[in-house]
């Protein structure tokens, strides 16, 4: 099953950009995924070709029409799931991430200006997310990180299966320290235990670094992970309840 992801943009030229090439882009050439830009402003009605108007209530900027980007939206929705990226949405997460790479594709609408008309979201089944808390010129560059993330997890796409299993946020933490030769670069080495050729001693201590860059890095993280290594099993839970 391939993977199809259709794009609503003002910019289709964007796409696939970066994600022509490397990874993405051999999946992309062995059919494992498709990448179709549609153009909002194809949607307009008049001879402008116009997709914003004045914020209600006044203010500086532009909204995007809550009408032509529908039109846009009823041209290409079905049963894929449909998000807009924008700042106002919810954060984008590893496990959304595969929940997505597990299904037959996505739409995304891509914000620009102010945003999008409110109404849309409150007449169309638009899920909303944010790729993180900063501004961008608009939500191309949120739909390729979202559409690289999954991409990455398609079947066939990275060369092993277990390649990513270990990589930050994978498992709730961020991803251990890499070395590769040479062993000694600048008067810094390699740890030991890295050459030690023990398996058992090498896996203890990923896993130790690890936790110690996830506390001091990201301490929200480290705070969700050990929240949730504790929780009981859901089951667990109702028969306690339950006695």
């Amino acid at each position: 099953m391939t993977f199809a992801a259709t794009i609503l943009t003002l910019y289709p030229d964007m796409f696939p950009g970066p994600l022509g090439h490397s990874l993405a882009g051999r999946a992309l050439a062995e059919d494992r995924w498709s990448c179709e830009a549609v153009n909002i402003r194809d949607f307009a009605t008049d001879k402008h070709r116009t997709v914003d108007d004045t914020p209600a209530g006044g203010g500086a900027g532009m909204v995007l029409r809550a009408d032509v980007v529908a039109r846009a939206f009823d041209g290409v929705a079905d049963h894929r799931p449909a998000i807009a990226l924008t700042p106002r949405g919810r954060p984008l997460t590893q496990e959304r991430v595969r929940e997505l790479a597990a299904g037959s594709g996505v739409v995304l609408l891509c914000g620009r200006f102010e945003g999008f008309d409110e109404r849309l979201f409150e007449a169309r089944a638009i899920e909303q997310v944010s790729i993180g808390d900063y501004i961008l010129s608009g939500g191309e560059m949120g739909a390729l990180v979202l559409l690289d993330a999954c991409v990455r997890l398609l079947p066939g796409v990275m060369g092993a299966a277990s390649s990513g299993d270990d990589e930050s946020f994978e498992t709730g933490l961020l991803e251990y320290p890499h070395y590769t030769r040479p062993v000694d670069w600048e008067g810094r080495t390699i740890p030991e235990v890295l050459r030690s050729g023990d398996h058992a001693r090498i896996a203890a201590w990923r896993k130790q670094q690890a936790g110690i860059d996830t506390r001091l890095r990201r301490p929200d993280l480290w705070e969700r992970h050990e929240g949730a290594r504790v929780q009981p099993p859901s089951g667990a839970r109702r028969r306690l309840k339950d006695e």
